[in-house]
């Protein structure tokens, strides 16, 4: 950390003050050491810090080093006799916003993939801005005061000790790492940090997620009891606007302070009628009226009163899920849960999912977090604050008969990460079976209620790893669920996991492949038979509307000839007017090896880009080269092979980062396709060069091996092949062109993301049109996949 110094002069700086503060300060330069420092009097000190509240700060921080120590206390005297007795407020206030503008520029460190343990809420200046609000208000001299002058109990101020003593440890480690001041907790350095502080991988959980959940618990604390004390102190300014004047409650035992809270009316009555401990949390739920600090305290210290009867209890059962359906507020109700640790009491399986980090770039938040953000979100389905910004999840949201058992999944569905390694949904299945059997629940409602949890990722993998115009994955999926009402549950529950567990696993493209799943599912559920029986009847219906379409004669004419090129599968999912647009795409190919056109749905940050081109081996490898060549990710192709060797693919892809130049950056993928396809162009070579200086792995990242897996059961015509593993540019090229190298031919690509690595998914056939089922082929594949594949860190 950088060191200031001031050097104080009682009267006017002497003459002969800055030999002796060159004799200081130079040597601590000389030595590597960032040294500010400023030289004035007691008058010129006051002064400044009167109008510059940051100066003031700086003071009030100040330690005396060396000198006359009688100067610097008349120094902290004059400061509190001049300043902070005179105008309090308003330096408060400057306090209070300073910190709010500091929160939104560095954001909660608690849900931070690269926390500032600094700057960040629930960091450092947290607690330095607690520091200064008391000091102004009680004229406080030590941390300690804290507890002395009743802004933390003695509990609070034990556990808040500790952790900024862990966070200053992890700073001073991370400065060391470093080498400078670094204040940002960098994904390089969590693993060494955690290394640095010695912690082992416990009940199978790596080093660096449990140091990973230690910060942020000790993170969170530091940021509820800091918005606590703000509240307390009347300086909250999410809450001072409402705060009322209320009537009393009708739970008895249970009251409203004087600053518009909830308390308990004694310890006593709390011990007599442990049930208040979840009665407050329903008043809160009913009224909007926040719960006060002292009622959290409580809550936290009788936490031993929820017992297994009190678990068991059907009046306390009700209560909770009355508080689980209630509308999403300001003061969320299964937050103060949480952080007054009542929820793990109540449901002891949530204890292994609290702080519960996954070290990856994919989960924003932690498990239990996340969980409860999954909650607020599916809450917020139909109303103004629905994310989605679609009809659909507000109107299916309303008309589920019982959102209990949603909510419930939802707040339970990743239970099972509590425990370590794969398989996280069925134990957390099992988990939900054995609670709600002690809990009392019906049958029905725990069949219900475990089966969520352990398909609540059928349909996002389903969605974004399978080709959902493949009749046999819709069918799949609904003689699993077999239940519409599950359905819709299962569909709700998809969206607000993916959307809870940040960016990377939430977009457009995300939710336009789960909701056109979720309505093929529907359908088939609905009509109650398989669709496969009408394929015949609906290709030849298509054929009817489009030469219906045409009007002239010899355009009927040549519709009617073309049509007899196109394969039914094609014929089948592409619509009429998607069908005329390729046959005059088509029309215009002439003697060229492939046209392109780009279109940019308005409502939808992707583009659509439909390729006709001459059929060749490795074609698809190419353009997937090209793609990557130019900066352009695939989300999802579909590739039509017609009977007359034209290939029809159609890409949808992430636009360019800087969509300023986007129509450049399409003329130049294209001028790179059609060197590539003359053979002017060596992608291999000129991928190489352009990826010499990128790193192709993160390695404290790359500690999973990849995985490769080959389906012939899910498809009757397509062997799927599932390729896992940590992305690189040009990744995508490298498997497709060993694809090709094994003699396949690629009729279905899907780019998908699973936490830290990507997911691409393959339906092929070889060079004849059929399946790859014989073991030999199998094996080779599978080898001619890894040798392109980075390899991971062990």
């Amino acid at each position: 950390s950088d060191v200031d110094l001031l050097f104080l002069f009682g009267e006017k700086v002497p003459e002969n003050a800055e030999k002796l503060i060159k004799e200081i300060v130079y040597p601590l330069w000389d030595i590597g050491l960032d040294v500010g420092h400023a030289t004035r009097s007691m008058k010129e000190c006051i002064s400044i810090a009167g109008s510059d509240y940051q100066v003031l700060t700086s003071l009030l921080d100040a330690r005396f080093i060396c000198g006359m120590s009688l100067l610097y206390s008349d120094l902290m005297d004059e400061l509190q006799r001049k300043i902070l007795v005179k105008k309090p407020e308003p330096i408060i206030n400057w306090l209070v916003e300073s910190n709010t503008a500091r929160h939104l520029r560095f954001g909660d460190s608690a849900y931070m993939l690269e926390p500032n343990i600094k700057e960040g809420q629930g960091g450092l200046r947290d607690y330095h801005t607690m520091l200064w609000i008391a000091r102004i208000m009680s004229d406080i001299k030590k941390p300690r005061d804290l507890e002395y002058y009743g802004y933390l109990s003695h509990d609070e101020f034990r556990i808040f000790s500790e952790c900024l003593s862990f966070i200053w440890n992890t700073r001073n480690r991370l400065h060391h790492l470093t080498g400078r001041k670094c204040d940002q907790l960098y994904f390089e350095y969590q693993p060494k940090l955690a290394k640095a502080l010695n912690l082992n991988s416990e009940s199978g959980h790596k080093p660096v997620e449990m140091f990973l959940g230690k910060l942020h618990g000790r993170m969170e604390f530091i940021k509820q009891q800091f918005m606590m004390f703000l509240y307390e102190v009347g300086f909250d300014r999410k809450h001072a606007r409402k705060r009322k004047t209320h009537k009393n409650t009708k739970t008895e035992g249970i009251e409203i302070t004087k600053k518009g809270s909830l308390s308990f009316a004694s310890s006593e009555k709390l011990l007599s009628n442990p049930e208040l401990l979840i009665a407050i949390f329903e008043e809160s739920a009913n009224s909007g009226i926040p719960i006060s600090a002292e009622g959290k305290r409580l809550i936290r210290e009788f936490g031993y009163l929820v017992d297994d009867s009190f678990r068991a209890s059907t009046s306390v059962i009700r209560s909770f899920e009355k508080i689980l359906v209630a509308p999403a507020q300001t003061n969320d109700v299964l937050d103060d849960m949480l952080n007054t640790g009542f929820i793990e009491c109540f449901i002891p399986e949530i204890k292994g999912i609290i702080n519960r980090i996954q070290f990856d770039e994919y989960h924003l938040y932690p498990v239990d977090r996340h969980s409860l953000r999954a909650i607020k979100i599916m809450k917020s389905f139909g109303t103004n604050e629905d994310i989605t910004g679609d009809w659909l999840c507000g109107n299916l949201y309303q008309e589920l008969k019982n959102r209990k058992i949603l909510l419930w999944a939802a707040l339970l569905h990743d239970i099972g990460k509590g425990e370590p390694g794969g398989g996280h949904s069925r134990r957390g299945a099992k988990i939900v079976k054995e609670l709600f059997t002690r809990m009392g629940f019906k049958q029905e409602t725990i069949e219900a209620v475990s089966f969520l949890v352990e398909e609540h990722l059928l349909l996002v993998k389903t969605a974004t790893r399978r080709d959902i115009n493949d009749e046999e994955t819709a069918f799949f999926c609904a003689g699993k669920i077999k239940n519409i009402e599950l359905l819709k549950m299962l569909f709700l529950l998809s969206v607000a996991d993916s959307i809870s567990t940040g960016p990377k696993a939430w977009n457009d493209w995300t939710f336009t492949l789960l909701r056109d799943l979720f309505l093929k599912i529907l359908g088939i559920m609905e009509k109650g038979e398989l669709a496969a029986s009408g394929v015949v009847e609906a290709v030849e219906n298509k054929k009817r509307k489009l030469l219906d379409a045409v009007t002239s004669a010899k355009e009927k004419k040549e519709i009617k000839k073309h049509i007899e090129v196109l394969p039914p599968r094609y014929l089948l999912h592409t619509t009429d007017r998607e069908i005329l647009e390729h046959y005059r795409l088509y029309s215009d190919l002439g003697g060229a090896d492939f046209l392109w056109e780009v279109e940019k749905p308005i409502e939808s940050n992707t583009r659509l880009l439909t390729v006709c081109a001459k059929d060749r081996p490795g074609l698809f490898s190419k353009m997937a080269g090209v793609f990557t060549l130019n900066g352009l990710d695939i989300l999802d192709a579909r590739i039509n092979t017609w009977k007359n060797r034209i290939a029809l693919d159609i890409f949808t892809l992430k636009p360019p980062v800087d969509q300023i130049f986007e129509d450049k950056k399409w003329a130049s993928a294209k001028k790179n396709l059609e060197s590539a396809l003359s053979g002017e162009l060596d992608l291999a070579v000129a991928l190489k060069e352009k990826m010499s200086d990128y790193i192709h792995h993160k390695p404290h990242m790359m500690e999973k091996p990849h995985r490769i897996e080959i389906d012939n059961k899910s498809s009757s015509f397509f062997t799927i092949i599932e390729v896992i593993s940590y992305d690189y540019k040009g990744l995508l090229y490298s498997i497709t062109n060993a694809l090709f190298s094994c003699r396949l031919d690629i009729r279905v690509a899907k780019i998908a993301t699973k936490a830290d690595q990507v997911v691409d998914v393959f339906y092929v056939v070889d060079f004849e049109g059929q399946k790859v089922d014989s073991e030999e082929q199998v094996a080779s594949i599978k080898y001619a996949i890894s040798e392109v594949l980075p390899k991971p860190v062990l």
